[in-house]
């Protein structure tokens, strides 16, 4: 199938599938004419592909992960290197998460501090913009 078709019958774009094609996450044969040609296997690859991008996993971790793929979901197999690189995202996630989790506990002790003292003037130095949302 061309990559038109392929994108129909997975709801992702040409663009996108082409850049799955340059990062080593998808294969294309190609026709006589220069077309991109894929068989029925890339249908549940692209599925594989964006289940993985939806857990968050970059594509250079996809591309490491694929070979120990099966299905749609995908059911990820044991590989030992699989699951070093699925604790390695991890630990890097629950990093971020502590590292918000600190930001927003300091941002709404500022917002608590600034609501007691709201009837009080502001200092003579103002904001020369607002926050932006």
């Amino acid at each position: 199938m061309r990559i038109g078709e392929l994108s129909r019958r997975t709801g992702v774009k040409a663009h996108q599938l082409r850049y799955y094609e340059a990062q080593g996450l998808l294969e294309a044969e190609r026709g006589a004419n220069g077309y991109r040609e894929y068989g029925d296997a890339a249908v549940v690859r692209v599925k594989q592909i964006r289940h993985l991008l939806g857990a968050g996993l970059s594509s250079e971790d996809i591309a490491y992960l694929l070979p120990c793929a099966a299905g749609e979901a995908p059911d990820l197999l044991g590989c030992p290197e699989l699951l070093a690189a699925m604790r390695t995202r991890l630990r890097r996630l629950d990093d971020q998460m502590e590292r918000l989790a600190r930001s927003r506990d300091a941002l709404t002790g500022f917002i608590d501090a600034a609501e007691r003292t709201g009837g009080e003037s502001p200092p003579v130095f103002a904001c020369a913009e607002p926050l932006s949302a």
